[in-house]
C-alpha cells in the first residue's frame, strides 16, 4: 500500500484491520486464533499476557473485519450498508461495552470496558467513532474492484477515490468496461 492511499493517525488502525484478509492473494493474516492475538498486540490494541483468544473470538473479529469491509464499500457507493452490517457492528459494540468517559479537561472519549480481544475489538470501534466525528471516517474505503475489496483512503479533494490503485484495478475495471462495450472482443479488427 502507497503511503498516498494510507489513513491517518489511528484510523490506520482500522485499515490495517480490514486489510488483515487479501481478497486476490486469498491470504488471511487472521488464519487463527493465536495470529489475531499476535496482530492485536502489535498494533498495540491488547496487552501482551492480557488476550486469550478463543475460536469464538476469532470469529467475532472476522464478522467485525466483513462488516466494516461492507462500510467502506459502501462510502465507495451509495453509503448505505444492510441492516445485517449495522447490526453486526452494533453487536460488537456491545461485547465491548463502550462507554463515554472524560478526562480532566472534560474531554469525552468513547472507550471499552470489555478486556482481551472484546476490549481490542472497542478500541478499533473508537478509533472510528473519533474518525466520524472529525470527518475522515468516510474518506476510508474498500476498492471498487469486486476481486480485490482493499481498504484504501481517499486523499483526494473531492473525495471521488475508487479504486486501491488505479495501475491495478482502475485499470482491470476500464479494461473490462472496454471489452464489455465491444462486445467481449477488446481487439480492434482492421
Amino acid at each position: 500500500m502507497s503511503d498516498v492511499k494510507q489513513a491517518p493517525g489511528e484510523l490506520a488502525n482500522v485499515q490495517a484491520f480490514v486489510n488483515t484478509l487479501d481478497i486476490e492473494r486469498d491470504a488471511d493474516e487472521l488464519a487463527s486464533p493465536a495470529a489475531l492475538a499476535e496482530w492485536l498486540i502489535a498494533q498495540g490494541l491488547a496487552d501482551p499476557g492480557l488476550v486469550a483468544v478463543t475460536d469464538a473470538d476469532l470469529a467475532n473479529a472476522i464478522g467485525l473485519r466483513e462488516s466494516l469491509r461492507s462500510v467502506l464499500v459502501a462510502h465507495n457507493a451509495d453509503g448505505v450498508v444492510d441492516a445485517d452490517v449495522a447490526a453486526a457492528l452494533d453487536e460488537a459494540a456491545s461485547r465491548s461495552r463502550m462507554r463515554l468517559r472524560f478526562d480532566k479537561t472534560g474531554t469525552g472519549t468513547l472507550e471499552p470496558e470489555a478486556t482481551g480481544v472484546d476490549g481490542a475489538i472497542g478500541r478499533l470501534l473508537g478509533i472510528i467513532h473519533r474518525a466520524a466525528a472529525d470527518g475522515s471516517w468516510d474518506r476510508l474505503k474498500a476498492c471498487r474492484e469486486h476481486t480485490c475489496g482493499w481498504a484504501f483512503y481517499d486523499h483526494t479533494k473531492n473525495r471521488s477515490g475508487t479504486w486501491c490503485d488505479m495501475r491495478v484495478c482502475g485499470n482491470r475495471a476500464k479494461a473490462r468496461a472496454y471489452r464489455e462495450r465491444r462486445g467481449g472482443d477488446a481487439r480492434v479488427r482492421g
